[in-house]
């Protein structure tokens, strides 16, 4: 049974559910089989123990949650949390279909969300970077930890560093207007999260101590094939937030735009699909005693 500790619904909920959710589950096949590249690269030797509770902040299609779930154990529990429902029903029929009775997940917004203070862990991988309000945000998920209890969380580095969705955006903006400052947008977005200062800042300022960093590079999988990969960036992303803003593109405006995606995707072909660089951060920090 779906659980919900869903508000009303605010402007910014309504985009993601009303907007983006269709998108990403046209692309989940991208997504989650890129952004495990980074979880994927920390997992091993991420500290999870069994017995221990978990909160997913953030937790998507529910991957992440699933694999928490498995080294917490039959004694241990992760809740999975997201703003989207629509994400979640794919993590229920994953660990239904996986016979994984420790892990629920609930459609609620974790910037708001009561919390006990009764984890051991919080974790998020390419969550926390939309938060409308970050500190107050992270400040409630510490809430949600004991004392001493750990927070995790991967977030991109600079746009620079993320060719796999940096080159798109500059091609986009060849063709078309920047979106405006009254912009619909998925909140501060995906490189709000890059500068190394300001999160430092901002865990200092949600209260979490003993703050650090760890750079992950790895190739992203963009897609099946070059026609995916283009699909994927005009659709999401920030070359898919140009596209979205400009309203009805002409298409001979659109068909430029995809011909210059395909050159650039070209020298990334291989036998697995396309692959381009991406770089993120791994933050870490804990709740004071």
């Amino acid at each position: 049974m779906a659980q919900t500790l869903r508000e009303p619904e605010n402007e910014f909920v309504a985009f993601w559910n009303d907007v983006l959710v269709p998108k990403f589950v046209r692309y989940k096949h991208v997504l989650v089989g890129g952004l495990s590249q980074h979880s994927d690269a920390i997992f091993p030797r991420l500290e999870v123990n069994p017995g221990e509770r978990v909160l997913d902040a953030g937790a998507g299609f529910g991957d992440t949650a699933i694999m928490l779930a498995r080294r917490v154990g039959p004694s241990g529990h992760v809740t999975a949390m997201d703003c989207c429902d629509a994400f979640l029903d794919f993590g229920r029929r994953d660990a239904a279909a996986a016979g994984i009775a420790n892990v629920d997940f609930v459609e609620a917004d974790v910037q708001t969300a009561p919390f006990a203070a009764d984890r051991d862990l919080v974790f998020s991988r390419f969550g926390t970077m939309f938060f409308q309000s970050p500190v107050a945000a992270m400040r409630n998920l510490g809430r949600a930890l004991k004392p001493g209890g750990r927070f995790t969380m991967i977030v991109w580095r600079r746009i620079e560093d993320n060719p796999w969705l940096g080159a798109a955006k500059a091609i986009a903006l060849r063709h078309l207007p920047p979106p405006g400052e009254d912009a619909q947008t998925c909140g501060p977005g995906p490189f709000s999260m890059a500068s190394e200062d300001l999160v430092r800042a901002q865990m200092k300022a949600a209260g979490l101590e003993r703050v650090s960093f760890e750079r992950v590079d790895a190739p992203v999988r963009m897609g099946d094939s070059i026609e995916d990969a283009i699909g994927f960036q005009m659709a999401l992303g920030p070359a898919g937030e140009v596209v979205r803003e400009a309203g009805e593109v002409p298409e001979a405006t659109r068909a430029a735009i995809e011909a210059d995606l395909a050159e650039l995707l070209a020298p990334h072909v291989t036998a697995d699909g396309i692959y381009m660089g991406s770089s993120s951060w791994v933050v870490s920090a804990r709740k004071p005693q």
